[in-house]
C-alpha cells in the first residue's frame, strides 16, 4: 500500500534534484520551509513531528537540503515530508506539502466495523503501524 498524502503522492518518489527544485520554488514565493517526520501517517494525523524549527530565515535551497539529509539519516525508516508555510497574512498556513521519504514497507490501514444500538454501523480506519506486532506480521 502506498500512502497518498500531500502533493505529488501519486507520482513515483522524487529525486534529490526534483526535491531541490520544489524547495527553490517555495523559496521564490517567500514561503518558509519545514521538515516533518512520522511513523504513523494516519489521514487524521496532520501534525507530524518537526525536525527542527521551520526555516523562516533560510533562503538557500542547499541549506534546506542539508537539513533534509540530516533528517533522512536520523529517521531512515519513517515518513518524511517537506512543508511550506505562507506567513504573509500573519498566520502560518501550509501551502505545499510533499513526502520525500517512505519506509521500505508501508504498513497500511484496515477498516474497522463497529455495530451500535439498533442498526447503527460505524466505520473507522486504524493504522497497522500502531499495533504491537512487528513489521511483516501485522496483516
Amino acid at each position: 500500500m502506498r500512502i497518498t498524502q500531500g502533493t505529488f503522492s501519486f507520482l513515483p518518489n522524487l529525486t534529490d534534484e526534483q526535491i531541490k527544485k520544489q524547495i527553490e520554488y517555495c523559496l521564490s514565493k517567500g514561503w518558509a520551509v519545514g521538515i516533518e517526520y512520522t511513523d504513523d501517517p494516519h489521514p487524521r494525523n496532520t501534525y507530524w513531528e518537526m525536525f527542527g524549527l521551520p526555516m523562516f530565515d533560510l533562503r538557500d535551497a542547499a541549506g534546506i537540503m542539508q537539513e533534509l539529509d540530516s533528517c533522512l539519516r536520523t529517521f531512515p525508516n519513517h515518513y518524511v515530508r517537506v512543508t511550506a508555510f505562507d506567513a504573509s497574512r500573519g498566520v502560518e498556513s501550509v501551502v505545499l506539502a510533499f513526502i520525500v521519504n517512505r519506509p521500505k514497507e508501508e504498513p497500511g490501514f484496515r477498516l474497522v466495523r463497529q455495530e451500535g444500538p439498533g442498526r447503527t454501523v460505524r466505520y473507522s480506519i486504524e493504522s497497522y503501524a500502531v499495533q504491537a506486532k512487528p513489521e511483516g506480521a501485522r496483516y
